[in-house]
């Protein structure tokens, strides 16, 4: 298995949660990192900005460069990205992580909503990819990585949020079907969560302090993205993996490691979405 040693990645969503726990473990090899994102400014409930990503990042050993943007506007996500390239030469790495939720029923999710949803998690994976794709066709090991679900068409998953499941699964279907479209040429995968994660989606939609009690770290994520981002590109692609199963198969014996209350059991863990 490589490192990523020199390697250049571009993270949306990069300032706090897994986004930044990502961009942390790869900068511990020497990587590149781009952090795209609006957060500049602290938010009164969320610890972390851009600049304070970039600072844990750069203190583990990586590089930074820091592109302010909305991943629904086209031209903040090119200028990003001719900004990467313009820094570092060229782009190896995407991982998109920049996802909106709002767990409301049909009739309870105004429709700001939903075009939010569907911008940043459907729209903003689908832009993202689009744009970097010359850049990536052109690297060594070329990997997008899309922080999204299994394809588990259960009707109970659409029935309890249909709005945010529909959104949710648009990146799962960019994985889908550019895997095929770039078989040979551009890895596209996906990961996804066992367990809840302490990220401030838990804290403000799954029960708040309870909830991330029973949580996993941002670091098993973490840990799975640089094991799947470290395989060849040419033979790792199509594929919908579990955190816990990539970190396992990486030689990770002790998940407990990761577990925010590590004296709960495995079955006391509050299960994520899309498994059954």
């Amino acid at each position: 298995m490589s490192t990523l040693s020199g390697k250049t990645l571009f993270i949306t969503g990069a300032s706090r949660g897994i986004g930044k726990a990502i961009g942390v473990r790869a900068a511990r090899d020497g990587a590149n990192i781009v952090l795209f994102a609006k957060t500049t400014t602290p938010h009164p409930k969320l610890p972390g900005t851009l600049y304070t990503a970039a600072e844990e990042m750069e203190a583990a050993g990586g590089k930074t460069l820091i592109c302010v943007g909305d991943i629904r506007e086209e031209d903040q996500v090119q200028a990003a990205v001719d900004k990467a390239v313009e820094t570092f030469g060229g782009i190896d790495i995407l991982v998109n992580n920049a996802s909106a939720i709002s767990l409301t029923s049909t009739e309870t999710t105004d429709m700001k909503r939903f075009d939010l949803m569907h911008q940043i998690n459907t729209r903003g994976t689908f832009l993202a990819s689009q744009r970097c794709l010359p850049h990536l066709k052109k690297a060594a090991n070329p990997h997008v990585l899309n922080l999204a679900p299994p394809l588990h068409f259960g009707a109970h998953w659409f029935a309890r949020h249909c709005a945010y499941t529909m959104a949710k699964y648009g990146m799962s279907l960019c994985v889908y079907g550019m895997a095929e479209e770039y078989r040979g040429k551009v890895a596209f995968n996906a990961l996804w969560p066992r367990t809840a994660i302490d990220t401030a989606a838990v804290q403000n939609h799954l029960g708040g302090a309870q909830s991330i009690q029973a949580a996993r770290t941002p670091d098993i994520m973490a840990d799975a993205a640089y094991y799947i981002l470290c395989q060849d590109a040419r033979e790792c692609s199509g594929n919908f993996f579990i955190d816990d199963e990539v970190v396992q198969k990486a030689g990770v014996t002790d998940l407990s490691q990761y577990q925010v209350d590590p004296s709960l059991k495995p079955e006391q863990l509050l299960p994520d979405f899309f498994l059954d």
